[in-house]
């Protein structure tokens, strides 16, 4: 039987903590064995009833919206998908907050009982358990880590997720994490880079969507996913969220 998560037993902590201490964000590669890796990966391609997630500026209070599978593949839903990323758009283009994306939101789907038992709740099992969460503590150094969320992104043609800093700190976010689980010839063409800016908005660093390579990086800071532009293949996919001290 397949193991469905397992941590590389070579991972060399102490210097991935250095990195992490000199400049707050650091890219762990080959985090998971190979065989786990490729587990979640078929899973996030195979086995991942993808929503969207949809950001269009922040004007009146805009919220996200997401849109669940059951909804999106029916013509109201369709439409009002469209609607949003169409918004998100014109949002983007005024240089407000926007982004659009596919997700599969683990936290709901377990709280709203939509596949009890199933393997997404196991992954995020799997994200709070001991291991996981001890080798988060080691790298970034902070030991007041105690749970992580979660939720499944599909980065495909013209998605992106617009410039922010992930400012949550009052309901606990410390440090956002990005499992990649993307092909492994990804090519610089094809975006979805996480990249973080400066004060001038220049790009002082990049991380290219490798498969199986975990980035962790604290907040805020200021980063983006780019965009994933028409001819890329399907897609960038990635189980990210945030480490929590409550």
């Amino acid at each position: 039987m397949k193991k469905l998560f397992e941590l590389n037993p070579l991972i060399d902590r102490e210097a991935y903590a250095a990195r992490f201490a000199a400049h707050s964000r650091v890219q762990i590669r080959n985090v998971l064995t190979d065989e786990t890796a490729r587990e979640i990966q078929m899973i996030l391609t195979r086995a991942t009833p993808w929503g969207m997630a949809v950001q269009a500026g922040e004007k009146g209070g805009a919220k996200p919206e997401t849109f669940d599978r059951k909804l999106i593949v029916t013509a109201e839903g369709s439409e009002r998908v469209n609607r949003a990323a169409n918004a998100a758009h014109s949002a983007s283009a005024q240089g407000e907050y926007a982004f659009r994306f596919a997700h599969y939101p683990i936290v709901e789907a377990i709280n709203q009982k939509w596949d009890p038992g199933g393997v997404h709740e196991m992954l995020l099992e799997h994200l709070n358990a001991p291991a996981f969460l001890e080798l988060v503590r080691k790298v970034t150094g902070f030991d007041d880590l105690v749970k992580a969320d979660g939720q499944a992104t599909l980065f495909a043609a013209n998605h992106y997720l617009g410039r922010h800093i992930d400012s949550h700190v009052a309901e606990g976010w410390k440090v956002a994490y990005v499992l990649n689980l993307t092909r492994e010839d990804w090519h610089p063409d094809w975006g979805g880079y996480l990249l973080f800016l400066d004060e001038d908005g220049d790009v002082i660093e990049g991380f290219r969507p490798r498969f199986n390579a975990l980035n962790l990086f604290a907040v805020p800071q200021s980063h983006l996913v780019s965009y994933v532009p028409p001819f890329a293949p399907l897609g960038r996919l990635a189980i990210t969220g945030w480490l929590r001290d409550k």
